[in-house]
This record gives structure tokens, C-alpha cells and sequence, in this order.
């Protein structure tokens, strides 16, 4: 997993803004849920290129920038950030002391985890008590339609296998309940999800392709290994399955987030 991601750092920093525009209601619904104040110490997991760190930093006292992948971490510290420390973490297996943080955000990782149960024990460790926890996931794959071009066209034509039950993954999160159990089990009170619209938007096919293949290092790896053929036949699949979402400016697809909060 952590070659994945480094293979995709590239592509993340390339679209950096895009991102962090697309995303920005759930970064907002994320601060509101954290509730930081000044003197917080907050660790962010799965932090990517930095963007949940950048939208702390100067609000909070600390904030500790983590995330699996040694490029992404790179990335991060390349924005220059003030009062934000990078490391190279697992969310399963915290290298930090009990109840040392003030809060935790995490925005879209803990559904790529292969244990979020233990991703979400270790997040309550390290939690102060009373501390609080800002997490969001990808609602189910209907909902977002916008990151399902791709995946059926290639599982329906034998070049990818499905996704099996409680597999990591973008949408292994998906349901409200889910989450809530998990959140519980862990050890979490005063538990809600909130469902956050998103809406990505294309000047065209083009531009849909190259930010999708780019954010994606396995799909990219799966188009690469296909024939030109196969692969012409692959892309206008995929197309024609966004056709409803275009405009007169390109394509408008939506999304839906989910955003939970908990308190240790």
C-alpha cells in the first residue's frame, strides 16, 4: 500500500488546488466538528499533501502532519507550513504516547486502512480524554459518481476484480451505521455523521482523465498495461457514462461525503 501511495504523490501535488477546492466544504464541516482551539495539539492522519494541515496551521498550537506514505509526507513539507511537524505514520500503529493530542482529523483515510478498528482504537489512545475526533469518508459508490467512471467498465470487462466485502477501500466506509459501530467500539461518546454534498468539475474528458488517472496510481497501472485497443474502448466506456453530467462548460459530477465527530 505505501508504494501505491508514493507512486500517486506526484499526481496529488500536481492537482493539489483542484483538490483542496473540491473538498472544501468537507474541510470545513472537519474544523467545525474539531472545534481546535489555540493551545490544541492536533494530529492530522492520512494527511496527503498537506491540506488539512494548512487549513490548521495558525489556528491551533501544533499540529502533527502524518500520513503512511514517505512521498506524500515530503509533499506536506514542501508547502512550508508553520507551527506543523511531518512524520511518516501508520494509522494502526501510532508511534505517539497515550492521551498526548488534543484532537484528530482525518480527511478520507481511515476507509483504506485494512483494520480500521485498530486505526480507530489507536486513534482513542492517543486521544486525551475529552479530546475530540473529525473524520470523513466517501458515501456509497451511487453517490459518487464522479470516482465510478472507471471501475465498472473495467470489472465488467475482466480487467479488474470487484471489491470484496470489508476489503480496503474508497467506499469500505460507506454507511452511516458502520461508522457509528466502529466509532463506539472503540471507545468513542457523543457520535454523529453528517452527510457533505461535493461537486467536481471538468472542462472535458480530457481533463477528467488526466486528474483521475493521476489521484489513482492503480488505475493508471491497469490503462498502462492494456493494448491501445482495449484500452480506446476502456476510455470511451467510461465517457459515455458521464455524458448525463455535462454542461455547456465541461462536466459537473457530484459527490457525497460523510463526516463524522466523536469525543474520547
Amino acid at each position: 500500500m505505501r508504494q501505491r501511495w508514493d507512486a500517486a504523490a506526484a499526481g496529488w501535488e500536481a492537482e493539489r488546488d483542484l483538490i483542496a477546492a473540491v473538498n472544501a466544504p468537507v474541510t470545513e464541516a472537519l474544523l467545525a466538528a474539531l472545534a481546535a482551539g489555540p493551545d490544541d495539539v492536533v494530529l492530522d492522519l492520512a494527511g496527503g499533501t498537506g491540506d488539512m494541515a494548512a487549513a490548521l496551521a495558525g489556528r491551533v498550537a501544533t499540529v502533527i502532519a502524518t500520513d503512511l506514505s514517505p512521498a506524500m509526507v515530503d509533499a506536506a513539507r514542501r508547502r512550508g507550513l508553520s507551527g506543523v511537524e511531518h512524520r511518516v505514520m501508520d494509522m494502526q500503529e501510532l508511534g505517539l504516547p497515550d492521551g498526548s493530542v488534543d484532537a484528530v482529523v482525518c480527511r478520507f483515510g481511515f476507509m483504506l486502512v485494512p483494520a480500521p478498528a485498530r486505526a480507530l482504537s489507536e486513534t482513542r489512545r492517543v486521544l486525551r480524554a475529552g479530546g475530540r475526533l473529525a473524520f470523513s469518508t466517501w458515501a456509497a459508490a451511487r453517490q459518487n459518481p464522479w470516482a465510478t467512471a472507471y471501475g465498472p467498465v473495467l470489472i465488467e470487462r475482466g480487467y479488474q476484480e470487484p471489491p470484496q466485502p470489508g476489503e480496503p477501500g474508497q467506499f469500505a466506509l460507506a454507511e452511516p451505521g458502520t461508522i457509528e459501530e466502529l466509532a463506539h467500539a472503540a471507545g468513542f461518546d457523543d457520535v454523529s455523521v453528517t452527510a457533505v454534498p461535493v461537486e467536481y468539475r471538468f472542462g472535458g474528458w480530457e481533463d477528467y482523465r488526466r486528474v483521475v488517472t493521476g489521484l489513482a496510481a492503480a488505475l493508471r497501472q491497469t490503462l498502462a498495461q492494456l493494448d491501445e485497443a482495449a484500452r480506446a474502448d476502456v476510455d470511451d466506456a467510461a465517457r459515455r457514462r458521464l455524458e448525463r453530467f455535462r454542461t455547456p462548460d465541461g462536466y459537473a459530477i457530484p459527490g457525497l461525503a460523510l463526516v463524522m465527530r466523536a469525543s474520547a
